[in-house]
């Protein structure tokens, strides 16, 4: 089978095309010219690389020309006010372009790696009960929406509107992605956070996933006779303090021993944007992220669990092999 990807050159993409090759199938991915490809630097003799962008029409029809299978991974991801024009360009725009190709051409099938951030949040919680979010949760305008969730939600109307013309599609609804990667990208920030031993840590929850165990679900809801559904992928859900703590012991670096308090994280963001201002860095907490960080939401995995007939890795099994990595790169 001839598969393209988008955003092959970043943690999910190379992971799809790596778990792809290990399966047989001709691997294609569009990156722009300037993209980064250490991702997949050790795959490139295996794969045909095309030069192109979800925003750039043309290059998508080229690009998709005789391809069975689609799966656009490519997104902006960013909490950072700087970046949210070119998101809704990038998440919104060229989904729409990815759909609208898929349909001309006719391709056999598009997988669409989403985000649990588009299936919202409720806007009516309690400060201490923990909610339960699956498949079936409603959109609804909340304050705790991040604008990335909202591109991320749009985009989703896109993939459903070519369904509707008749394309098969799947949806994939990943949480936090654990996966061996820089230190200053995606979830990786995370474990960078603690091996640098900052003292804080927030009373949220995080749920996660290995990116092992994602890309193996890709390729399978892509290759097999599954469409027209949508999947929460999640392994668990764990505090963010125990999440950290089992991070340092992994890395034998000290825990994290304060508590951020609301009024803390309320200071904490303010002073970001400062320092952001100043060094012309993205900043490390943003407003949106500071009112995600104390939520208390598990997304429920039973549907992908019930459909596959499969088990999620461990979360002390991730945690030591993307620390033991990293370490090795550090």
């Amino acid at each position: 089978m001839k598969v393209l990807i988008t955003g092959a050159n970043g943690l999910v993409g190379s992971a799809v095309a790596k778990q792809f090759l290990q399966e047989g199938h001709d691997v294609y991915c569009l990156c722009r010219p300037s993209a980064d490809l250490s991702f997949i630097h050790e795959i490139l003799n295996k794969i045909s690389i095309i030069e192109g962008d979800v925003l750039d029409v043309l290059s998508v029809q080229n690009a998709f020309e005789g391809m069975d299978l689609i799966v656009h991974a490519a997104a902006v991801v960013s909490f950072a006010p700087k970046d949210r024009e070119m998101m809704y360009k990038v998440n919104v725009e060229g989904t729409a372009n990815v759909v609208n190709t898929c349909v001309d051409l006719k391709i056999k099938k598009l997988c669409f790696v989403s985000s649990i951030a588009a299936l919202g949040r409720p806007s009516q919680t309690s400060a201490t009960d923990a909610v339960k979010v699956n498949e079936n949760q409603k959109w609804e305008d909340s304050p705790l929406n991040s604008h990335y969730a909202i591109s991320k939600y749009q985009a989703e109307c896109e993939v459903w509107r070519g369904e509707a013309e008749g394309l098969d599609v799947v949806i994939v609804n990943p949480v936090i992605i654990l996966g061996e990667g820089n230190w200053l990208k995606s979830s990786t920030q995370l474990f960078k956070y603690v091996y640098d031993q900052k003292p804080f840590y927030t009373e949220g929850f995080i749920n996660y996933v290995d990116i092992k165990d994602l890309s193996d679900i890709i390729v399978k809801l892509s290759t097999g006779n599954i469409a027209g559904e949508r999947y929460v992928v999640s392994a668990g859900t764990m505090s963010y303090k125990d999440f950290f703590f089992k991070i340092a012991d992994s890395f034998k670096k000290k825990r994290p021993t304060i508590k951020v308090k609301p009024w803390m994280m309320e200071m904490i963001w303010r002073v970001e944007i400062v320092r952001s201002w100043l060094t012309g860095k993205a900043p490390l907490i943003t407003k949106e992220t500071a009112k995600t960080a104390k939520t208390k939401f598990i997304y429920e995995n039973n549907k992908i669990k019930n459909a596959l007939k499969m088990e999620f890795t461990g979360i002390d099994q991730t945690i030591e092999r993307v620390c033991k990595y990293l370490v090795s790169k550090s």
